[in-house]
């Protein structure tokens, strides 16, 4: 919130409208995660249009996961997953990849949250949200991108584990979050830490 709000008075500042545009829209992504719902989800709409104003197209596919990113975190998943769809349309149009693996796994983020509670289990939905996972990780990989990939691979490890499947859980992340030999403090890398520790340990016969 600090540095989003400095980008836009700079920006508006200097005369850059495009990334004023980024900074409000970040702004209102940060606003929805302290809870401030409305109004964030108000400013990444703004944003969004300032955006398409100047005439930019670049960054469009990563503006338009933020607020579906929004959407799941104001519990409107389906209006979430229809703006990657939008988002990913773009990605296949335009070939701007940089943001395709996140955008995956947000997607299967929002495949889960929008099921009703009595079909969380085993469902043609799960497998759908697990292929989108799987997808983002196997892009991530591609990419060598390593850090995105320990976030697809929690969501994975997630998905297992409340299915049931603890131990494959535990082997995919162990592997990934072991690999780390720096950032080991960042949020993801905690989050990962503290799933392995809950994930129970395979026993020998």
């Amino acid at each position: 919130m600090e540095y989003a709000s400095a980008a836009v008075a700079l920006t508006r500042d200097h005369g850059f409208p495009s990334y004023a545009a980024w900074a409000l829209i970040l702004r209102g992504w940060a606003l929805v995660s302290m809870g401030r719902n409305e109004e964030g989800i108000g400013l990444i709409h703004q944003g969004l249009r300032d955006h398409e104003a100047t005439g930019a197209a670049l960054g469009r596919p990563s503006l338009l996961g933020l607020l579906a990113d929004a959407y799941g975190k104001t519990g409107q998943p389906e209006a979430g997953q229809r703006v990657l769809a939008d988002a990913l349309s773009l990605v296949a149009n335009t070939g701007e990849r940089f943001d395709e693996a996140t955008l995956n796994r947000l997607q299967g983020e929002l495949m889960i949250l929008a099921l009703p509670e009595e079909r969380v289990m085993a469902s043609a939905e799960i497998a759908a949200a697990q292929a989108c996972f799987l997808r983002a990780i196997g892009i991530a990989q591609q990419q060598e991108a390593k850090s995105i990939e320990l976030q697809a691979v929690l969501s994975l490890a997630r998905l297992w584990h409340s299915q049931g499947d603890s131990r494959t859980a535990r082997q995919m992340l162990a592997r990934i979050h072991g690999s780390f030999t720096e950032g080991i403090d960042t949020v993801d890398s905690c989050q990962a830490k503290e799933l392995l520790q809950n994930l129970p340990k395979a026993t020998r016969r």
